[in-house]
C-alpha cells in the first residue's frame, strides 16, 4: 500500500490535535479510574457475603447476644412469678386477668417493635441501639422497684422495659446472620440458651430474694444481675456486614413472598401457645394445690429443658434442614401435651414431667423460627425479615 507521506513531527502537529490528544488521554484516565473503583466495590461486596462460621471473633459475638437475651427473654421467661407475686401483694385487689394485661403489654412491645428496630439494625449496625436498649432497660428495673399502683406497673413494665427490650432483643438475634450461615442453626441456639439460663435463674433469686428482702430489694438485685449482662452484650456484640443504605425505615415487602407469610403465621401459632404456658403454668400450678415452691421450680425445669432443646435442635438443623427440625420439634410438643399435661391433674409427678420435655420442644421452635426466616432472605435483610415477622406475631 502506498503512503500518502512522511509523518508529521511533533512540532508541526496543529494546537487542535494537541487538545484532542490530551482530552483522549484524560478520559482514559478517567476510564481506569472507575474501573479501579468499580473493582475495588466489587472486591468489597464479594467479601462481604462471606461468613466466617466461626473463629474468636463470631464467638465472642454469640457470647454477647447469649448475654443480652439471658437478661431480657430470661427475665421474661420467668413473668408468670411477678404475676403470681402482684396478684398476691401490690395488686390484690385486681383480677387475674387485669394482671396479666401488663405482662402482655410486655410482650407486645417486645416482638412489635421489631417492624422498624430491624431495619434500623440493617442500617446503622448494633452499637448505639445495644447502649441505649440496656440504659433504658435496667433503669426500668431500678423503677419497678419502687412501683405499688396497677398504672406504674404497665407504664414502666409494660411500656418502657417493653419497648427497650425490643431494642435490646431484636439487634441480639440479627447480628447472629452477620458472621454465620452455614453454621447459623447452632449459633442461634447457644444465643438462645441465654433465655433458658436466665429463665433458671431469675426464678432461683426472685424466690430467695423475696422470701428474705423487700419487693423493692428484690428487683435491685435482677436489675444488677441484669445490668452485668448487658455489659457484656456491650462490648462483645458487633455487626460486621456494611449497612443497607436504603434501610431504616419500615418496609412490608417481604410479605409479598408467601414463604414468609405462612412461616410468620406459623410462628404466631406456637408463640400464642408458649406465652400463654409461662405466664399461666404457676398460677395453673397453684389452682391445682401444688406449693409455692412446686410453680418456682416448674419454670427453672422447663426452661433447663428448653435449654438442652436450643442446643440440639441448632446442631441438627445445620445437617438436617431449618425448616424439617421445626416439623419435628412441632409434632413433639404437641405428643407432651396431649400425653402428659392434659392428664396431669393433681398429680405433682406428672406435672414436673411435663415441665422439662415441654421445654426441651418449645425451646427448639423458639430458637429456629429466626433461623428459618434467615432461609427467606439475604443477611443484610435478616433485620428487616425478623423485626416485620415478629412484629405480626406480637398480635398473637
Amino acid at each position: 500500500m502506498a503512503s500518502n507521506g512522511p509523518l508529521p513531527t511533533l512540532s508541526e502537529i496543529s494546537p487542535a490535535s494537541e487538545s484532542r490528544l490530551d482530552h483522549l488521554d484524560d478520559h482514559h484516565k478517567n476510564v481506569t479510574h472507575n474501573l479501579e473503583l468499580t473493582a475495588v466495590t466489587t472486591s468489597h461486596s464479594r467479601a462481604s457475603l462471606y461468613f466466617p462460621d466461626g473463629g474468636l471473633r463470631a464467638w465472642l459475638v454469640i457470647l454477647g447476644s447469649f448475654s443480652v437475651i439471658c437478661g431480657t427473654f430470661g427475665l421474661m421467661s420467668s413473668v408468670g412469678l411477678f404475676q403470681s407475686y402482684w396478684q398476691a401483694n401490690q395488686l390484690a385487689n385486681y383480677s387475674p386477668r387485669d394482671v396479666g394485661w401488663i405482662a402482655a403489654v410486655n410482650i407486645f412491645l417486645n416482638l412489635f417493635l421489631g417492624v422498624q428496630i430491624g431495619p434500623l439494625f440493617d442500617r446503622y449496625g448494633s452499637r448505639y441501639l445495644v447502649l441505649v436498649g440496656s440504659v433504658v432497660y435496667v433503669v426500668s428495673l431500678v423503677v419497678l422497684a419502687e412501683c405499688t399502683r396497677y398504672w406504674h406497673f404497665m407504664l414502666v413494665y409494660g411500656v418502657v422495659n417493653g419497648i427497650s427490650g425490643a431494642c435490646l432483643t431484636t439487634t441480639a438475634l440479627a447480628v447472629v446472620a452477620h458472621w454465620f450461615e452455614r453454621r447459623r442453626g447452632l449459633a442461634s441456639g447457644i444465643a438462645f440458651i441465654g433465655s433458658s439460663v436466665g429463665g433458671i435463674v431469675f426464678p432461683l433469686v426472685l424466690k430467695s430474694t423475696l422470701e428474705n428482702l423487700s419487693w423493692a430489694w428484690a428487683l435491685r438485685v435482677v436489675a444488677l444481675i441484669a445490668g452485668v449482662l448487658l455489659v457484656v452484650g456491650n462490648l462483645c456484640v458487633r455487626g460486621r456486614l456494611p449497612p443497607r443504605r436504603n434501610g431504616g425505615t419500615v418496609d412490608l415487602k417481604c410479605l409479598l413472598d408467601a414463604r414468609f407469610g405462612w412461616a410468620t403465621a406459623g410462628i404466631a401459632c406456637f408463640e400464642f401457645v408458649l406465652f400463654g404456658v409461662l405466664g399461666l403454668l404457676p398460677s395453673y400450678g397453684l389452682s391445682q394445690g401444688f406449693s409455692n415452691q412446686a410453680t418456682f421450680n416448674i419454670i427453672a425445669i422447663l426452661n433447663a429443658g428448653s435449654a438442652f432443646g436450643r442446643f440440639f435442635s441448632g446442631y441438627l438443623s445445620d445437617r438436617w434442614g431449618r425448616f424439617n427440625t421445626m416439623i419435628l420439634t412441632l409434632l413433639w410438643s404437641l405428643i407432651v401435651v396431649l400425653a402428659f399435661w392434659l392428664p396431669v391433674s393433681n398429680n405433682v409427678i406428672l406435672f414436673y414431667t411435663f415441665a422439662p420435655l415441654f421445654g426441651f420442644g418449645s425451646g427448639s421452635i423458639i430458637s429456629m423460627a429466626p433461623v428459618c426466616l434467615g432461609q427467606l432472605c439475604k443477611a443484610d435483610q435478616y433485620g428487616q425479615f425478623y423485626g416485620t415477622s415478629y412484629s405480626i406475631v406480637s398480635f398473637a
